[in-house]
């Protein structure tokens, strides 16, 4: 088990889940990421650079793409609660992950216009 695993399964299985997904959708649209814990939570880094970060709480998961990942989608994002960077993603609602996969492969594309 290494140190991502280890954070996931600290959490009640709901959370597990909704972090897994995540976990599953950056790997899938960005198999070339590399996965570490940095600040404590689960982080994906490209080309050497921070892509997004994810978490758990107690009624909430945290998204963090960055604030061109939260800008470049503000209007869909208006059902949630969002900051200059993070986004949060009741843990009493379904995930939005063709949400997520929109926000992803946009940081991507911008992760690999930098490089």
């Amino acid at each position: 088990m290494n140190e991502v695993d280890t954070y996931i399964a600290q959490f009640p299985l709901e959370t597990q889940t909704k972090l897994t997904t995540i976990r599953k959708i950056v790997k899938e649209l960005a198999p070339q990421a590399t996965e570490r814990i940095c600040m404590g939570i689960p982080t994906f880094d490209l080309h050497g650079k921070w892509l997004v970060h994810y978490a758990g709480f107690s009624k909430h998961i945290g998204f963090y793409p960055q604030p061109a990942g939260i800008v470049a989608f503000k209007e869909k994002l208006t059902a949630y609660k969002t900051t200059k960077g993070a986004i949060q993603f009741p843990l009493n609602q379904p995930l939005p992950e063709a949400l997520i996969r929109e926000i992803v492969t946009y940081r991507v594309k911008e992760q690999s216009v930098v490089e």
